[in-house]
């Protein structure tokens, strides 16, 4: 492990994603209470008229199917648009994070509403624009290749051992391009991200999105709710998790630590990362392992980590 090691990003790549809607909402391509239908207009199937980008980026949006797992792109996305909602759900009234299916339809509308592929749009529009030279939504096969042992390799390490994971030892677990989780790069190229959201969308003279954009992104348009799959009250902004730490008077999953203020926001990556950003504090932070704890011990590394940090910075609350 070195400071230029690659490693996957998983749903921190999330934050990515948000940021590419929300540069099409700049630009006039979208509205974040459009119906998802008015740009990908399978998507109606099954009852979902009324379900809106907003819903998606919010994860209030209900899809009965969660999953998707082994299919490409539009396999992906003809799951999503043939699932049907939650038996009694009405969108933005109830709250389940969506791992896969709800941010993958946010890269078919900005794929649609741009015309590029969604991987060489966030490259050209997002990751190039920054300095994240080495951060991508896929690797080929050829690229891979060539960083070599710059790729971390992956662990489980919930049962005690490091275990490597197989599915991601080689050029295939890297080949699909998934708005929910396929970003992988070094930390450091994730911190630029989260450092030129910390700035109001700007970073080294570089503005990828307006600040008003980016206070839209951070606001809590979903509060209160409890999410049916964290099992947590947990406030979401578009894209974003907006620290709930108020609720039970520590960290909610993914959180921030004890130390964060309110208005701290960012996303994890499964069992293995976490990228936020205080605008109180003026922080931003990336953390990244190479081992997959399981939900309970990442949880309980990341947290000291973060409370080691402000403490040491002599920021927060």
């Amino acid at each position: 492990m070195r400071e230029d090691t690659l490693l996957p990003w998983f749903s921190a790549t999330k934050v990515v994603t948000a940021v590419a809607v929300l540069q099409q909402w700049e630009r006039g391509g979208l509205a974040p209470d459009d119906p998802v239908a008015a740009h990908v207009p399978e998507f109606a199937a099954e009852g979902k008229e009324r379900v809106t980008i907003r819903h998606l980026l919010t994860h209030t949006a209900g899809l009965a199917a969660t999953t998707g797992a082994g299919q490409d792109w539009d396999e992906l996305l003809a799951t999503a648009c043939s699932s049907s909602l939650v038996a009694g759900w009405e969108p933005g009234r109830r709250a389940a994070y969506s791992p896969r299916l709800g941010f993958h339809v946010l890269g078919e509308i900005v794929r649609r509403s741009d015309g590029r592929a969604f991987d060489a749009y966030v490259s050209e529009e997002v990751f190039e624009p920054l300095g994240m030279a080495d951060a991508w939504l896929a690797l080929t096969p050829g690229r891979w290749k060539a960083y070599g042992d710059r790729i971390g390799v992956m662990h489980h390490t919930a049962g005690g051992s490091a275990r490597v994971i197989e599915a991601l030892a080689g050029p295939e677990g890297f080949a699909e391009v998934l708005p929910s989780s396929s970003g992988i790069g070094p930390p450091g190229d994730l911190l630029r991200l989260m450092q030129a959201l910390l700035g109001g969308g700007e970073l080294d003279g570089v503005r990828i999105i307006s600040a008003q954009t980016v206070g839209a992104m951070c606001a809590r348009h979903r509060a209160g709710l409890r999410d049916e799959t964290f099992r947590a009250v947990i406030d979401w902004g578009l894209g974003v998790m907006v620290n709930s730490w108020q609720y039970e008077r520590r960290p909610a999953p993914y959180g921030y630590g004890d130390a964060a203020s309110l208005r701290a926001f960012g996303h994890g990556g499964s069992q293995s990362s976490v990228a936020f950003a205080d605008p109180d504090a003026g922080l931003a932070a990336v953390l990244v392992f190479n081992g997959m704890a399981g939900e309970p011990g990442h949880q309980r590394r990341t947290q000291p980590v973060m409370n080691a940090l402000y403490e040491d910075l002599g920021a927060g609350l």
